[in-house]
């Protein structure tokens, strides 16, 4: 007789999609900016590029409280945000972000405060805030960029340990595809706001970006199997070769521009746009994989094969 086809409920999805909405999918976004920004602004602080600093730290301050306000908004109760505070439980992807957000913020915070130390007066209460905020910030924006890698790479993770079969499968290859794709949009910042003549860490961060996040993707696409089809496809897969093409095409400007400031500038806008494509079409990926019944149940099915040969080769 011939091999049934895999079916399911009318067509019913077998998993529940991901209730998720887009302020998680833009929180993956502000998140990896977040972390990329503290690291172009340590990169700026070691090697004396005052406005690389300057540019990173705010920049970094503005993306983490977004992060916060995206993360808060999607909980849809403020005082969630609190309650998850009270626990630390290390095998809790989401737990152990959130203390690594709690972390990151107030660190970020300090360093882009000590921003406006030279706008103080030199006397009285100020005074001090002047002298003090400085060495204050440097300590704070080290920081931030030691538990900015955390920032960046633990929404993969998180993303990998739920059920949805694109994610889920990808659990390997998505922390490339975040890490490179927070180092790019950190470049990015970098480009666009600083002359070319002190970019030199932003355009090495996005070369080092660039490279990551799409040898993160090549395997995400090729290596998965029916279950890399979704990144592929549809609209996450338009999302996702806009990603790669905008990413293309901002290391190039980067690189090959020189020091032409329109160049550099449309270069980081670029980075950023394949940050945002990027991370939207990750997100939309895994939703459309546990819409689809024959992701949950064809994988399922050949890993049942493979055990079944396994144990008749013994």
């Amino acid at each position: 007789m011939p091999r049934a086809e895999f079916s399911s409920y009318y067509g019913r999805p077998i998993l529940k999609p991901p209730v998720w909405t887009w302020e998680i999918a833009a929180y993956l976004f502000t998140g990896g900016l977040a972390a990329g920004s503290s690291l172009l602004a340590a990169g700026g602080q070691l090697t004396g590029r005052p406005e690389v600093r300057r540019a990173g730290r705010v920049v970094a301050l503005a993306a983490v409280t977004a992060s916060a306000a995206l993360l808060v908004k999607d909980l849809g109760r403020p005082e969630r945000f609190h309650h998850m505070l009270r626990v630390a439980k290390p095998t809790s992807p989401m737990s152990v972000g959130t203390w690594i957000l709690g972390a990151y913020g107030p660190a970020a915070g300090l360093a882009a405060v000590a921003e406006v130390a030279p706008l103080l007066p030199d006397r009285g209460p100020l005074g001090l805030a002047r002298r003090v905020l400085p060495p204050v910030g440097r300590a704070a924006g080290l920081a931030a960029a030691a538990s900015a890698p955390a920032l960046g790479t633990y929404t993969a993770v998180l993303l990998a340990d739920t059920a949805v079969p694109s994610w889920h499968e990808a659990y390997p290859h998505l922390p490339f595809v975040f890490a490179g794709s927070a180092l790019a949009s950190g470049a990015g910042v970098g480009l666009l706001a600083v002359p070319p003549a002190q970019a030199g860490p932003a355009r090495r961060m996005a070369v080092l970006g660039a490279g990551l996040e799409l040898f993160g993707a090549h395997r995400v696409e090729t290596r998965l199997g029916l279950l890399g089809e979704p990144y592929r496809i549809g609209r996450p897969g338009r999302l996702l070769r806009a990603g790669r093409a905008l990413t293309v095409a901002g290391v190039a400007g980067a690189v090959l521009g020189g020091r032409s400031r329109v160049v550099s500038a449309l270069s980081g806008v670029a980075l950023l746009a394949a940050s945002v494509a990027t991370r939207f079409g990750v997100f939309q990926a895994g939703v459309a994989s546990a819409r689809d019944p024959k992701y949950t149940v064809l994988p399922q099915r050949e890993r049942l094969d493979r055990r079944r040969a396994a144990e008749g080769d013994r």
